[in-house]
């Protein structure tokens, strides 16, 4: 049960981060998707992946 809780835990946190950019800079959240558009694939997928590694490696450290 616990693993699935936090797995909610993190989506819900993800929910929330999304929906105060969203809510609080909607022009900038435009913006920025239409600069992405011009990001070749390649970096885009370099970009993605760093922000996985990244993202495991904080939740390693919180949980060692």
């Amino acid at each position: 049960e616990a693993p699935l809780h936090d797995f909610l835990d993190a989506v819900g946190l993800v929910l929330v981060l999304e929906g105060v950019f969203y809510g609080l800079l909607p022009n900038f959240a435009k913006k920025l998707a239409d600069q992405v558009k011009a990001v070749p694939e390649p970096t885009l997928r370099v970009a993605g992946l760093v922000s996985v590694a990244a993202g495991v490696g904080v939740v390693w450290l919180v949980r060692r």
